[in-house]
């Protein structure tokens, strides 16, 4: 039996990176030797183990078979006679087919270390058009790797290509489309991971809702979100702009089943967006708090809070004034109905002397 450390850890080592994941790999091993030696087993569909005092995951080495249309069309063959070489063959890219022994001696049987060094990002074999989900991993990795230069080797862009007009693409379920969206969005150069579904004409089949709102701009915007090292959904609420249209931006909630938050990012961008930086450029007391109405930002503040900075790429005014409107906000809340009830008002009189307060507190701060 012996254990290699493979794929991304390997990588990165060897690029100089932090190691965030390990992923081992098993040859010539059974399931009931690992079982015997402590192991855990956790995988469904091939024999996974925890280890059982780092709990990282050791896979036995293992072959695949393409008997369908997606992602999901696999059979897995695992025995000990499985090589290691046979195991690497199987994966995405060959700067993640390398692996490293016990010994810290690399294998690298498909040219890894070369595609390192001229910073490609290269398929390992043709059995990479089986799989549509490297169509999206191939474009994250394209937007980490931006930084250090990597680009995508000219074949593997064809045969990305193919796969979507051979419907390869159309097989992605909306939950894997969504996850590997969300984890490019939080890349060093997430405008690279859309080009990249552009330029292989993914990007209407995958993201079709998105592909009006795509251009110069909104790579702009998005670059600038990812310098300020701002959350996912900034990210993404920045990609949208007043006039989106409102339709298609309800289908992708609807269809790729987005969390609330990201929704509702993404409609007030494009519903107030305008609206509220034309306010912040001479703000009065009764049109700011219609703008804090329009978003509900009195009862939710937190996310009025992510809208400003989602527009701060839009807006320079938004990014200039938008840390004195967050303190605006706050103090409105700061003014509770408690006060005005010792006063002697109830009822429905309540809510509006409240409101005018308010309005009252924004108007002496704007003066």
């Amino acid at each position: 039996m012996q254990i290699f450390r493979v794929g991304g850890a390997v990588r990165d080592k060897l690029l100089g990176l932090p190691i965030k994941d390990q992923d081992w790999v098993v040859v010539g091993a059974t399931p009931e030797q690992m079982k015997d030696l402590g192991f855990m087993p956790v995988g469904r569909d091939f024999p996974v183990f925890l280890h059982p005092r780092s709990k990282e995951e050791y896979a036995l080495a293992r072959i695949e078979r393409k008997t369908g249309r997606g992602y999901a069309g696999f059979t897995f063959h695992t025995a000990s006679t499985v090589t290691l070489a046979e195991d690497l063959l199987r994966r995405d890219l060959t700067i993640n087919a390398m692996a490293e022994d016990e010994s810290g001696r690399i294998i690298d049987p498909y040219g890894g270390q070369n595609d390192l060094k001229n910073r490609l990002l290269r398929h390992v074999s043709p059995a990479f058009q089986e799989d549509p989900l490297r169509i999206l991993r191939v474009a994250r990795f394209a937007a980490r790797l931006a930084p250090l230069g990597f680009r995508i080797a000219d074949q593997t862009l064809e045969l990305m290509s193919v796969m979507v007009a051979n419907g390869e693409a159309s097989c992605l379920v909306a939950e894997r489309v969504w996850q590997e969206t969300v984890k490019a969005l939080m890349e060093p150069n997430p405008e690279i991971f859309f080009q990249t579904l552009i330029r292989c004409q993914a990007l209407p089949v995958v993201l079709p809702e998105l592909c009006a709102l795509l251009h110069g701009q909104a790579f702009e915007r998005l670059q600038l979100a990812a310098k300020a090292n701002a959350p996912a959904q900034v990210r993404f609420g920045c990609l949208f702009a007043q006039g989106s249209d409102i339709a298609s931006i309800k289908s992708l909630i609807t269809r790729l089943r987005l969390p609330t938050g990201y929704g509702d990012l993404a409609l007030l961008v494009s519903e107030c967006g305008e609206r509220i930086s034309a306010t912040l450029q001479c703000p009065d007391g009764q049109t700011l708090m219609s703008v804090f109405e329009a978003t509900d930002a009195l009862r939710r503040p937190e996310r009025f809070s992510l809208v400003l900075d989602a527009l701060s790429c839009h807006s320079e005014t938004v990014k200039r004034e938008k840390q004195h409107v967050v303190t605006l906000l706050n103090g409105c809340l700061a003014i509770k109905a408690g006060a005005l009830v010792s006063r002697g008002i109830t009822g429905k009189a309540l809510g509006a002397a409240l409101r005018q307060e308010r309005i009252n507190f924004l108007a002496s701060r704007l003066q």
